[in-house]
């Protein structure tokens, strides 16, 4: 795949999530299954699995889960031409799943190749056929990279749409961190996406529909929350809509949230709405879009892990719904 059919760049972290093994422990012996994650890599993952060309900004070590990232990565499609080979190790998470398969991390990122990114780094790499650019999570909050990040950011909203997801993890940055750098994200970012927990440690209190009217006040038109199994609350310029979440078997929730944003921006690409400040976005599309991105997540809580969906799935399961409408 090449740059000039890039259609969204992702920048970003990679993290080796590894979840506990009770079938292979032992005792004083804790058996770990690895396996490849970090929200913007979960992203593009699910947005290159689902068609979309999909261009990869990371630094990724060169150690065992570095050679882990890159396979699964350019298996899944995505275009890893322009990320860096760090000499950094790799972030490491030790998940822990609860009965509702939520998973809690425990996290080993110091000094990690992640979050060491250079202004030049980023300026090497072209951006000018790219329709949007998404990032978030731990690489936009950490010192030195995040503040290169949001500077690539600025210059990229000349010709891209800008897409963030914050995706607060307390336990390695406080909320209040977010918090001090939201207002600058939102005069960034054309499309906010977060879950209801985020919201809980970002504006504690508030309503979703608080949250949305302070976010768009400070800049960002497309605002969405979702909210667990009861779907997504998007607000266009204050117009909002809500979605509910399929039916599903839940195995995990890992990877959700990140595939939700790969089917949104997916979906308003396909749509024709990306590439700018969403001036052609209609409340309509956005309900569209937003259904389509809970399909994705809800196929994702339904296998172990952030195994997101590739395209032909969906397709086969829009095919037996019609069938079964007939």
């Amino acid at each position: 795949m090449s740059t000039a059919t890039c259609g969204i760049t992702v920048i970003g972290e990679c993290v080796a999530d590894a979840f506990t093994d009770a079938s292979q422990s032992v005792r004083a012996q804790l058996a770990l299954n690895v396996l490849p994650g970090g929200g913007p890599a979960n992203t593009a993952v699910a947005l290159a699995r689902l068609g979309t060309p999909t261009r990869f900004l990371a630094r990724i070590s060169h150690d065992v889960f570095g050679t882990l990232f890159r396979n699964h990565l350019t298996a899944s499609g995505v275009d890893l031409t322009d990320s860096v080979n760090a000499p950094e190790p790799s972030t490491l998470a030790i998940a822990h799943l609860d009965e509702a398969g939520q998973a809690t991390y425990s996290f080993f990122a110091d000094g990690a190749a992640d979050w060491q990114w250079s202004p030049d780094e980023l300026t090497t790499a072209p951006d000018g056929h790219t329709a949007a650019l998404h990032t978030g999570s731990l690489a936009l909050i950490r010192r030195p990279g995040g503040s290169h990040i949001e500077d690539h950011l600025a210059d990229a909203r000349e010709h891209a749409s800008v897409s963030i997801d914050p995706n607060v993890r307390p336990l390695l940055v406080p909320p209040a961190a977010y918090r001090r750098r939201l207002h600058r994200w939102c005069a960034l970012a054309d499309i906010l996406r977060l879950s209801e927990d985020d919201l809980a440690l970002l504006l504690p209190g508030a309503t979703p529909e608080q949250a949305c009217d302070t976010w768009h006040e400070a800049g960002a038109r497309l605002v969405v929350i979702t909210l667990g199994s009861r779907g997504a609350l998007a607000s266009l310029d204050g117009h909002r809509v809500t979605v509910p979440a399929p039916a599903v078997e839940v195995v995990d929730t890992v990877g959700a949230g990140d595939s939700f944003t790969a089917g949104l921006l997916h979906r308003l690409t396909t749509l024709g709405h990306l590439g700018g400040r969403l001036d052609t976005l209609t409340l309509d599309d956005t309900a569209n879009a937003c259904s389509f991105a809970a399909h994705v997540a809800a196929l994702t809580c339904s296998v172990p892990g952030a195994d997101p969906p590739w395209a032909a799935r969906l397709t086969s399961l829009a095919t037996d719904e019609d069938h079964l409408h007939r």
